[in-house]
């Protein structure tokens, strides 16, 4: 039996990480993938979505400035832009890969535990002093009659070409920036929703103001509708609901996630979880000792990013080298949904400390700058939280929703307050970052 000082399972953003912060070591590392080197994001998630969002905002703020400077809006060539972005990322597998193997040892296939100490994939037995979970997540599975007719995100992003009509079934952060994408090829979209709203970590005013930017794009919502069943006829598909029956040419499933861990034959272990996912200390050490896990893998309560994963391969990498002995503390976290318009975050919820006396909330309207008056941006708003003079939250639904919130980030972050700011920044004039000491008490 072959044994190592780390053996990681996975390769995504987190794994990937480690390992190249393992090959600066003298350390023996195992790496085993059993999917795409380099995970979800690279291949099927964040690199090729904003990619492709390139175009989208193109065609969409082409629209949005019809007859306010543009007398002729763009137009998105599916089949051209899928192959400008299949020609971009379909090496990234065999590339990471070899990157990977210049370093570490490499198997392709699936791990699984056989105890507390071994894995074994292909027929053969492993060890290690140190062996790290990263498998990340999978989307869910819809188990009704008829799910054979359903797509993930991994399907959609390497359709060459486009139906006509599209149905969308779930409304979180992939299954509303795959709307945006595909209607502004020019399908038909129909989004099938189980509650009575999209993304729920997000402010009310914000949700209804992206539906109702996306319904005046022709994209259809159908609230509080579970699906049954999907069944066809001839080319044509119907998705039955409790809310009537919704006719399509292609369906993608995103009703979320889920932890990626049915393979690892975790039962075999005394490895604890639960349904967001493995179970982790303040070191990242599952409930084994010498057996960690991080990444999108983990049941945490931080948001599942590719930074967020990234943070905690770093970290492990530190605490295994004796760099730190500290548990984990995670920065402050933004996050956003690349649609159109664009929604983004982070710290408090506005929502959450509308009657909290100990906190002030600031609602502006962000459509009365040059900036945005020139983009016919009507929508952009921005929402920020005091709590005294310090900056503890900030929300906003704008074209550029994304890069405004990253004005904000580093002042939460570092606990920096309004005067404090005021004396060592000058941000950019007329963006919006010129008016964050504005903003601030």
């Amino acid at each position: 039996m072959k044994k190592y000082d780390e053996i990681l399972i996975g390769s995504g953003p987190a794994a990937y990480k480690m390992s190249n912060l393992l090959a600066k070591t003298n350390h023996k590392v195992l790496v085993i993938e059993g999917f795409e080197y380099g995970g979800t994001c690279p291949n099927y998630g964040c690199e090729p979505k904003i990619f492709l969002e390139g175009a989208v905002r193109t065609v969409l703020q082409s629209q949005q400035l019809l007859k306010h400077g543009i007398s002729q809006p763009a137009q998105l060539d599916w089949h051209a832009l899928m192959q400008t972005k299949l020609q971009r990322f379909n090496p990234w597998p065999s590339e990471t890969r070899e990157i990977i193997k210049k370093s570490h040892d490499v198997e392709d296939g699936y791990a699984h535990f056989i105890d507390d100490k071994t894995v074994s994939v292909n027929g053969h037995q492993y060890q290690a002093n140190h062996i790290i979970i990263a498998t990340g997540q999978t989307p869910n599975t819809l188990t009704i009659p008829g799910k054979e007719y359903l797509h993930t995100n991994y399907d959609l992003l390497s359709l060459k070409n486009l139906p006509p009509r599209i149905a969308v079934i779930g409304a979180g952060f992939v299954g509303l920036e795959l709307a945006t994408l595909v209607a502004a090829a020019g399908a038909e979209v129909t989004m099938i929703i189980h509650s009575d709203r999209i993304l729920r970590g997000f402010t009310r005013a914000e949700d209804k103001a992206l539906v109702d930017a996306m319904q005046k794009r022709g994209i259809k919502f159908i609230f509080n509708a579970n699906p049954q069943k999907v069944s066809q006829q001839g080319k044509e598909l119907t998705i039955t609901t409790d809310q009537g029956e919704v006719k399509t040419d292609y369906i993608l499933n995103a009703t979320g996630r889920q932890p990626n861990i049915e393979k690892l034959s975790l039962n075999n272990t005394n490895i604890a979880y639960d349904r967001h996912g493995i179970k982790v200390d303040g070191h990242m050490m599952t409930s084994v000792e010498g057996i960690y896990a991080i990444g999108d893998v983990v049941s945490r309560k931080q948001p599942k990013l590719t930074p967020v994963a990234e943070f905690e391969g770093q970290y492990l990498f530190d605490y295994l080298i004796g760099k730190t002995t500290q548990q984990i503390t995670y920065p402050a976290i933004g996050q956003a949904a690349f649609t159109f318009p664009e929604v983004a975050k982070v710290g408090v919820n506005p929502d959450d400390v509308a009657n909290d006396p100990q906190y002030q909330v600031k609602k502006i309207p962000l459509k009365y700058g040059s900036l945005y008056a020139g983009q016919n941006d009507q929508i952009s708003t921005l929402t920020l939280v005091f709590k005294g003079r310090q900056l503890v939250g900030a929300s906003e639904i704008g074209d550029y929703a994304a890069d405004d919130i990253n004005n904000f980030i580093p002042i939460i972050g570092l606990h920096i307050d309004s005067n404090e700011y005021r004396q060592k920044v000058m941000a950019i004039y007329p963006a919006l970052g010129d008016k964050v000491a504005g903003l601030l008490p």
